[in-house]
């Protein structure tokens, strides 16, 4: 696991401000801009957005064939509306405050113990200490979340499987039947 010192460094050195662009929150390519959710985070910006879950994520769109004519995929994401994230109002995010750990870490993610960045035009502007160690921490605590719902997922396909002839998604908190 990486330290938050020599993470801080290494994005302090890459440097990052967000433009406002909206780039990361619009599609440029197919399914550039898929926000992967949480159950939990689901909730957190339904709750923000004042919306029901279902209209706030939809299922991730790569499924797995599985028993019985079954289908599933392990992942939420956020809802589009014409390529764009639905919360995307002019330059700025309805639902900023409870934004997935996706949204707060964007450009960067850790893919093991390396960083990976993603091309954005806010790359390249000078950072403070202070700002790369919150990006540092947030990657950090994002990895463990991440992890944490994998281990979940697990957990859940140990006990159980998708219905038979049905589409699911399933996550930390069980297997949930979609339809469309």
């Amino acid at each position: 696991m990486r330290g938050v010192d020599d993470l801080t460094g290494e994005i302090r050195e890459r440097g990052f401000r967000c433009t406002r662009c909206g780039a990361c929150c619009s599609e440029v390519s197919e399914g550039s801009n898929l926000v992967i959710l949480s159950p939990g985070e689901v909730r957190q910006v339904a709750k923000a957005a004042d919306l029901p879950p279902g209209e706030v994520a939809e299922p991730y769109p790569e499924f797995l064939d599985g028993p019985g004519k079954s289908r599933y995929t392990f992942d939420w994401c956020l809802n589009r509306d014409e390529g764009h994230c639905r919360f995307l109002e002019g330059e700025k995010c309805r639902v900023y405050a409870a934004r997935p750990w996706i949204c707060r870490t964007y450009p960067f993610m850790l893919e093991g113990d390396r960083l990976i960045v993603s091309e954005c035009p806010g790359l390249g502007t000078e950072m403070t200490l202070e700002e790369a160690r919150a990006v540092a921490s947030a990657l950090i605590e994002r990895q463990a979340a991440e992890a944490a719902e994998e281990e979940g997922i697990r957990r859940v396909l140990s006990t159980t499987s998708p219905p038979p002839g049905e589409t699911a998604v399933v996550d930390s908190e069980g297997v949930w039947p979609v339809h469309g």
